[in-house]
């Protein structure tokens, strides 16, 4: 399925279509800030194992981020912060970063590996909040790649459904998205590492 959901206000009856097919271990497509993403709800492992099998990834290998609406799930999936990383998070969030954060004992279990980080994001991109808000918890996310040349089909939300139709349950169209990443930021000491800069501006760090 495609529902288009406009970001200045997201109609709240097809944010709800989306979290229904979540909430049932699928497999959504959706805009962020940067490009558009797989994701699923994090407490589903039917989910999580499809985006894996689409990714071609192992469970226990998966890279993938959590979305999340603000920094109040912080403390549910990560260790303690200190107020300097704290700061550079509200800084930087909503915004497009990825931060690495050491992880909490929650995590292993519900990625099915030995994770010590997690990465973080808090798009500013008013549908994924909306979604994760409905839903009622973070979304596990990994960016939409694929081996062909054509950017169209990383950018253009109707050739993304084509591609993926048969392996995701919903795509959301929120127009045409961007090639440039995150900016992946390493923040398990007080001193910000930048792993890859992307979209997001270094000089807020």
């Amino acid at each position: 399925m495609l529902v288009k959901i406009h970001d200045e206000n997201p109609d709240p009856r097809r944010v709800d279509q989306v979290v229904e097919y979540l909430r049932n271990g699928g497999v959504a497509v959706i805009p962020t800030d940067t490009v558009y993403s797989f994701v699923c709800d994090l407490n589903s492992h039917r989910g999580f194992e499809k985006i894996c099998k689409i990714k071609g990834v192992k469970p226990d290998k998966a890279q993938f981020s959590l979305l999340c609406a603000d920094l109040s799930h912080l403390s549910d999936f990560t260790q303690p912060i200190s107020s300097t990383t704290f700061k550079t998070l509200k800084r930087t969030l909503p915004g497009p970063f990825t931060h690495i954060l050491e992880a909490s004992n929650q995590v292993p279990r519900l990625f099915k590996s030995k994770k010590k980080t997690i990465g973080i994001r808090v798009p500013d991109r008013e549908t994924v909040r909306a979604i994760v808000r409905a839903l009622g918890g973070p979304l596990v996310a990994t960016s939409v790649k694929d081996d062909d040349e054509i950017i169209e089909h990383h950018t253009d939300p109707e050739l993304i459904y084509e591609k993926f139709r048969d392996v995701v349950d919903i795509v959301v169209d929120g127009g045409i998205g961007s090639l440039d990443p995150t900016t992946v930021v390493d923040l398990t000491s007080d001193t910000p590492e930048v792993i890859r800069e992307g979209k997001g501006d270094v000089t807020l760090l």
